[in-house]
């Protein structure tokens, strides 16, 4: 990504000059709104959907909203540096694309375009365990890379996989804590909708041979039977905090546990000797009326945050959002549905588009506020409110 993000304000302005316009909104917060227009709607409100009444997933907006940037003027921030590094992977902004499963149900290229994307701009991608495309595959087209995992409970497929996303050059290893078995979710209910069910999302195990290993028969020859065991193996068993060990034995790099909500949980992954948590409640599709993320932050970081690294995610949708998240203490943000909506909309050019648009906002935010790196920010630079 060369250059200064906020450079992509004036190249959009420069392509009106020829009657040029973004291939959708360059407001993140109607995104959702205008891809409901034009995705179906089992894969819509699988994207958009929360858990239960959707309270977790409004709260995470409203957490933002109380938090308020108090700019600070003629602080020199014509020039400003994003960059930073996070867990040792450069990166030219505190940001990164957050693991998001069968991708290609928004659009058939799927991961594949997402990564692309990504690789043009320098920007880590997380690949999900429920990729619909293999981590081989997606590793050929991708720039930095980590891998999330859903913790199969077969040590050999979990050793098979964490061996595999090593040798294809995935550096930090994101193991996803809060969703070991799907919440009640109204929007996919509704519809009957799991694309699980139809073989779309298994890619890393259908290519697994430790999860072959247990087939009788080939997905190919027995598609029913091979899901059964996807279901049996990635779902309905949660894990303990004395299984950590086995992910050590099996990993050499960085290791992230994602979803933590709890200074304690915090505390706990520390004293375990991870190296990075993601304060996280899955976007709100786990637990109705959970507390927003942004709300847990604060202790969160106050609790471990010198002990390792602390990012965050659930309900970023502005270069603000960046902003307030890095100010009260993570090192970095995942970045989720926003760039879901991009790739339904355009494929790889969406999801170019809404990142370049989201690194932009943030980027001309940070300087207007008064700062000039990320480093700059502190909890000085918000006041808390009592309401959005």
């Amino acid at each position: 990504m060369a250059g200064q993000p906020a450079q992509y304000q004036n190249e959009i302005y420069l392509h009106g000059l020829a009657d040029q316009v973004p291939p959708f909104t360059t407001d993140a917060t109607r995104l959702e709104a205008v891809a409901e227009e034009r995705m179906a709607p089992g894969p819509f409100g699988y994207v958009a959907g929360g858990a239960g009444s959707g309270d977790t997933v409004r709260a995470n907006r409203s957490a933002f909203g109380r938090w308020k940037i108090v700019p600070r003027m003629l602080t020199g921030a014509t020039s400003r540096d994003l960059s930073t590094t996070v867990l040792g992977t450069p990166v030219p902004a505190p940001v990164l694309l957050a693991p998001v499963g069968v991708q290609s149900i928004v659009h058939p290229d799927g991961e594949l375009a997402t990564a692309r994307a990504a690789a043009a701009l320098d920007v880590p991608i997380i690949l999900s365990t429920a990729s619909s495309y293999s981590l081989e595959e997606v590793a050929e087209v991708a720039g930095p890379r980590w891998f999330q995992l859903y913790w199969p409970n077969e040590p050999e497929v979990c050793a098979s996989l964490l061996q595999r996303a090593k040798a294809a050059g995935y550096t930090t290893l994101v193991v996803t804590v809060d969703t070991w078995t799907l919440a009640w979710r109204p929007r996919d209910l509704d519809q009957s909708y799991l694309p699980f069910l139809r073989a779309t999302g298994v890619a890393n195990a259908f290519t697994d041979p430790a999860f072959l290993a247990g087939l009788a028969k080939s997905p190919q020859e027995d598609q029913a039977m091979a899901v059964l065991r996807w279901v049996s193996l990635f779902t309905g068993t949660d894990k303990r905090w004395d299984q950590l060990p086995f992910l050590r034995e099996h990993w050499d790099g960085p290791i992230v546990l994602k979803g933590i909500q709890h200074p304690d949980d915090a505390r706990r992954a520390a004293d375990a000797g991870m190296d990075g948590i993601v304060v996280s409640n899955h976007g709100g599709r786990q637990v109705d009326g959970a507390i927003a993320s942004l709300d847990a932050l604060p202790e969160i970081v106050a609790a471990v945050g010198d002990r390792l690294e602390v990012l965050f995610d659930s309900g970023i949708r502005t270069g603000a959002d960046i902003l307030k998240a890095l100010a009260l203490g993570a090192r970095a943000v995942l970045l989720g549905r926003p760039y879901i909506y991009g790739l339904a909309l355009a494929g790889e050019d969406g999801v170019r588009h809404a990142v370049r648009g989201l690194l932009a906002d943030f980027d001309l935010t940070l300087g207007l506020s008064g700062h000039r790196t990320p480093a700059d920010l502190t909890p000085a630079s918000l006041r808390h409110t009592a309401s959005a």
